[in-house]
Order: C-alpha cells, then sequence, then structure tokens
C-alpha cells in the first residue's frame, strides 16, 4: 500500500516528484534546482538584510521607519528560512502556498511589535523586539514540521514518527549552517591575517566591509543548509550518538529528580523561596528530563533498550516533575504578590506554565501505558506543540502582551497604595516596555499621589523630557543639545529639597570642566545639587548628583578653594542596581548624612595611606566592652 494512504488520516494525493529529487525517509533530498534555490535565497536574504541596514544608516525612507524594519526583519529572517530548510520541489504549488501563507501569518504579530516599539522618543526597542524575534523563530521552528508534512503527504495530519524526523533534520540541519558559517569566517580571517603579514591589507578591508559580511554571512548560511539537507548519513550519525549519551544520562537524571523530592518533607521549602533561582533550576529539571526522555524514546518505532527496574526509575522520575512545576509556579507567584508583574515575569509563568502542563501530561502518559511504554507521547508532544504556538502568538498580540501586564500591574499596585514611590520602576515604564510603559508614565503625571511628591513628580517630568536612555548612545541624527550658558545650565540643575540654587560661580566652573560632570551639560539632564558641610570647616560643599542611574550612581563633590572659586575635590560612584529609584528619590529629598570614620588616614614617609576596616564580631565588641 502506498505511504499516503497507509499513514490513515484519509489522504487520497500522493506526493508530487521533481526530477532529480529522491526522496529519503520524509526528507527529500533536494535536487539540483533545488540546490541552487537554496543558495540563491539564502546569498538574496542577506543581500536584503545589507539593504535595509543601509537605507537605516542613512535614514532612506521608508526604512528609515522602525515599524517598517519591523516587517522587514521579521519577513526576511523568517520566510526564506523556512523555504531553505522545506523545499523539496519547486513545481509543487503546496510550497509557494506556504511561503504565502506564511508571510500573512508573520505580518499579524509583526503589526503588534512595531506598534509597541515606536509611539514615543528613546524607546529600548530591544527590550520589546528581542523577546519578539526570539519567540517567533521558535513558534516558525515548531509550525514548519506540520508544512513539511504537508508537502510530504498532501495533508495537515501526518504520522507522529514524520514529524519528529522533520524537526530532527529542521534543527540539526540549523546547527550544521551555524557551525559551517562560524568555520567559514575563521578561515576568512585567516586569510586576511595571512595576507597582513606581507603588508597586503586589502582582503582584511574587504572582509570588514558591511557589503561583504552580509553577502557572504547569507552564502555560507546557504551552503550550510545545503549540507545538512543533502549529507544525510551523517546526519543520521549524529542522530544516532544523540540518543546513545542520553539513554545513559537519562537514568541519572531520574534518580536525582526522585532523591530531591525524597529530600523536601525534611529539609522544607524555606530555603527554596529565598533564592531568585529557584523557578530557573527546577524548570531546567523538567525540560532536560523530557529532553531525555524524547531523545530516548524518538519516534516510538524502537522501545529504550532499558531493563525493566531500570525502566521503573525513569518512570518515577517522570512522575515527579509535577512536583517541580507547582514549586516552580509557587514560587514566582510569591514573587508576583510581592513585587507584582513585569515583562520578564511574563515570559517566566509562560514558560513555567508549559513545562508545568508538560510534566503532567508526561506523568499521565507514564501512568496510562496503553501496551507500550510511553504510548501516549506522540499525542503529548503534538498537543503541546501547538500549545505553545498558541502561547506565543498571544504573547505578541494584545491578549497576553507582557509589556501591557506588567506596565497596567504597576499602576495598578500604585494606585492601590500596594507600592510606594522608592518602588516605582519608572525607568522601565520610560525606556523598557514599548508605547504601552510610556502612557502609563505619561498617565503618572496626572496622578495625585504624584503630584503630591514633588520628588516624585521632579522625576517623571525629567524622565518624559529625555529621548534617550542614560545607559544608551543617543542616536547620531538627533544629537543631544549641549548646554554652553551659566543661564541654560542653571535651568537644568535644580537644587535637592532643603539646599539653595547654585551660585553663578559654581555654575562657570562646571562650564569649564565640562567633562567632570557626566551628562550635567546636556539639556535633556536630570542632575541636582545638594548643600552640606561635609568636612567640618564650616563651609558648605556641593554634591552635584545625575540622577539619571541605571546601575551605577555618580555624584562629583566640589569646594571652594579661596572665596568666590569652585573646584572638583572627589568623585563619588557607587552600585545601587534595583534600587535605582530609591537613591535618586533619596538624593532629590537631600536625605544623605555623614559618618565619619573610625580609622583615620596615615602619613607615612609622606605617603598617605588609608586602613580598610573589617567587621567585629558582636562577641568580639562585647570584650572590648568589658
Amino acid at each position: 500500500m502506498p505511504m499516503w494512504h497507509r499513514a490513515g488520516c484519509g489522504c487520497r494525493m500522493p506526493p508530487r516528484r521533481c526530477a532529480g529529487v529522491s526522496l529519503m525517509s520524509t526528507d527529500a533530498v533536494p535536487g539540483r534546482a533545488e540546490r541552487r534555490f537554496i543558495v540563491l535565497v539564502s546569498l538574496l536574504q542577506g543581500v536584503a538584510l545589507y539593504l535595509m541596514h543601509r537605507a537605516e544608516a542613512h535614514g532612506i525612507w521608508p526604512l528609515s521607519l522602525l515599524a517598517v524594519r519591523v516587517y522587514g526583519y521579521t519577513l526576511v529572517l523568517a520566510v526564506p528560512a523556512a523555504m531553505t530548510l522545506s523545499v523539496s520541489c519547486l513545481r509543487d504549488r503546496r510550497f509557494w502556498q506556504h511561503a504565502i501563507g506564511l508571510t500573512a501569518v508573520l505580518v499579524v504579530p509583526a503589526s503588534w511589535a512595531a506598534w509597541s516599539a515606536t509611539g514615543a522618543p528613546g524607546l529600548d526597542t530591544g527590550e520589546v523586539l528581542g523577546p519578539y524575534g526570539v519567540s517567533i523563530a521558535l513558534a516558525v521552528f515548531l509550525a514548519l514540521p506540520y508544512l513539511q508534512c504537508r508537502l510530504t503527504h498532501g495533508r495537515w495530519c501526518a504520522p507522529y514518527a514524520d514529524l519528529f524526523e522533520h524537526v530532527w533534520q529542521n534543527g540539526l540541519t540549523l546547527a550544521v549552517a551555524g557551525l559551517f558559517t562560524g568555520i567559514g569566517w575563521l578561515l576568512l580571517h585567516l586569510w586576511a591575517s595571512l595576507f597582513a603579514l606581507i603588508e597586503i591589507t586589502f582582503f582584511r578591508e574587504l572582509f570588514r566591509s558591511d557589503p561583504f559580511a552580509y553577502l557572504a554571512t547569507g552564502t555560507l548560511a546557504g551552503l550550510g543548509i545545503l549540507i545538512g539537507r543533502t549529507q544525510q548519513r551523517a546526519i543520521r550519525v549524529v542522530r544516532q550518538v544523540v540518543p546513545a549519551i542520553a539513554t545513559g544520562l537519562l537514568p541519572l537524571i531520574a534518580s536525582v529528580a526522585v532523591l530531591f523530592v525524597l529530600m523536601l518533607p525534611f529539609t522544607g521549602l524555606d530555603a527554596l523561596w529565598e533564592t531568585r533561582s529557584a523557578t530557573f533550576i527546577l524548570m531546567s529539571v523538567i525540560a532536560v528530563s523530557l529532553l531525555g526522555v524524547n531523545a530516548i524514546w524518538q519516534d516510538g518505532t524502537l522501545p529504550p533498550s532499558y531493563p525493566r527496574w531500570l525502566r521503573h526509575v525513569i518512570a518515577t522520575g517522570v512522575l515527579t516533575l509535577p512536583v517541580y512545576g507547582v514549586i516552580g509556579l509557587h514560587a514566582l507567584s510569591l514573587r508576583i504578590g510581592q513585587y507584582g508583574w513585569t515583562s520578564e515575569r511574563v515570559f517566566a509563568v509562560s514558560i513555567c506554565a508549559l513545562l508545568t502542563i508538560a510534566a503532567f501530561a508526561y506523568a499521565i502518559g507514564v501512568l496510562r501505558p496503553r501496551g507500550a511504554w510511553l504510548a501516549l507521547l506522540p499525542r503529548i508532544n503534538i498537543a503541546l506543540s501547538l500549545l505553545a504556538i498558541g502561547v506565543i502568538a498571544a504573547l505578541n498580540s494584545p491578549l497576553l502582551d507582557p509589556h501591557r501586564i506588567g506596565a497596567g500591574d504597576q499602576l495598578r499596585r500604585w494606585q492601590n497604595g500596594r507600592t510606594d514611590a522608592e518602588h516605582l520602576d519608572l525607568h522601565d515604564l520610560r525606556y523598557d516596555s514599548g508605547r504601552i510603559g510610556y502612557r502609563a508614565l505619561q498617565a503618572l503625571q496626572s496622578d495625585a499621589r504624584v503630584i503630591a511628591d514633588t520628588a516624585l513628580a521632579e522625576s517623571v517630568q525629567r524622565l518624559l523630557e529625555r529621548e534617550n536612555a542614560p545607559d544608551r548612545q543617543a542616536d547620531p541624527r538627533r544629537p543631544r543639545q549641549r548646554l554652553t550658558s551659566v543661564e541654560a545650565l542653571a535651568s537644568r540643575i535644580v537644587p535637592a529639597r532643603g539646599s539653595q540654587p547654585p551660585e553663578q560661580a559654581l555654575l562657570r566652573a562646571l562650564l569649564a570642566d565640562s567633562d567632570a560632570f557626566g551628562d550635567c551639560n546636556f539639556a535633556d539632564s536630570d542632575c541636582i545639587t545638594i548643600d552640606r558641610d561635609l568636612d567640618g570647616d564650616g563651609r558648605e560643599e556641593v554634591l552635584l548628583c545625575d540622577l539619571d542611574m541605571q546601575i551605577t550612581a555618580s555624584c562629583s563633590l566640589w569646594a571652594r578653594s579661596v572665596p568666590g572659586r569652585w573646584e572638583r575635590a572627589a568623585s563619588l560612584n557607587w552600585h545601587v542596581g534595583d534600587e535605582a529609584q530609591r537613591a535618586a528619590l533619596a538624593l532629590r529629598n537631600g536625605r544623605i548624612g555623614i559618618m565619619p570614620r573610625r580609622w583615620p588616614d596615615l602619613i607615612i614617609e609622606d605617603r598617605v595611606v588609608t586602613p580598610s576596616a573589617l567587621p567585629m564580631l558582636p562577641s568580639e565588641d562585647a570584650s572590648h566592652a568589658e
């Protein structure tokens, strides 16, 4: 009976054959025309990427618009890659239907990503488009085997063995393409370095040029895909090695999983809640275990070569995986309850939920063997792949948009009084949450609690005025305006609460030493001054602090050398990490104190030596007191 009837899904049309194309297993080895097509498409892909890069750099419309580039990069990266991985016959209408259909489908999430990443100046587009690109690539990878099965069988419903074969083939082909591209570039660098030894730098300059880099990368990637598609014997060898490794490691993984669960009643869960990486580690155990099970089970045609007792050990390990999923989700829920939703936590919950569902499904598959071991695995994997595609689609739409959920939760917690001013992540709303976060920050500007808090209102206003994040370079097409007059500087550098406006002499000193005070000499800066007598000489010094802090806070200390003359006396830099907003509000409110050192500096032979104090134990302090 022909293959398309044996599959059992009511298919009536046999797969089309092309001249020079041989069908090996489920993956057709490309013929001569198809091989040329793979390399040509990859080359044109490199050309298209270069043209978009060139248009962006020179501001050529319409590719100068970020929204247009989002569409362009999505389609240029995803559609040609899917075509080169799946092409088996250029005369097959279904192949071209897939290319057109995939293009139409990808326009939908690209539209939402383009809308979210635009609409406000200075947004960190990488925070929006980075997760979008990774998730779309994963969705295309998961959907591609179904398209390939339709090319082979003429229908979407295909045997699990064929789907599994395509997943392996596509993954290994991409790995070969990446490896081949990397080796190719190493050889090109060796080529350039070799000729540079005899002072011929032409090749080095050529290989470093943008046009060559894009064209060479595209060509090398195409050749790598061609190798992966045609050298099936080598692919089979790799496919035999991976299950062999998994066969030896899976019992160990299962034993560790069981042992950990058995220890929980004796150790409790308190230690887990105190760590920030518990969920990641627990979910990694689930992912590694599921990958190991699939690696040894393959397509189910050959049972794993385990004795019965070892198979029971693996089954017991699979049965413990739901425990990992539940604990991991609970750990996430505790952090969300304490700190609220963020875009990262939305992605984390989505991944953890999928892995937990998979853990429960595999456990059910172990408990209901139906004859063969893990006989339900094909249905489980197909359902999980379709569910993952659906979740990715929801994450890249208004339905489960992580930035909408994170920004909205911040506003709700603030309005409900569950978040104070020090824990409002204004930087995340302004730069990292796309258009929705920017609108949320605008909404805060008119909030009654914000208006009542002068320092917080000033922070919100300054953030909305800025066009670039403090940790990123300004757009060269929109350079930052530098302040060059005392009057302009006085309008941007404001005194903290309880301090006086900076003197004209100090402002002139700042202009004369513009490199000494960071970004405070730009029109969109957010800097304050604090008056304090820090050295006890009866005269006030001035701390000039840049509040556009992200990871590190910085201030410069200015003192009078003679009456009417100011000089920079010291610089202060300290790590703030997640407490940037809290530190900025403290400085804006002038909340600083002075703690004199217990051990003064020593002068030894005209050299100043600063002691490094060590913390003293309470018992030692008590003994000294006695």
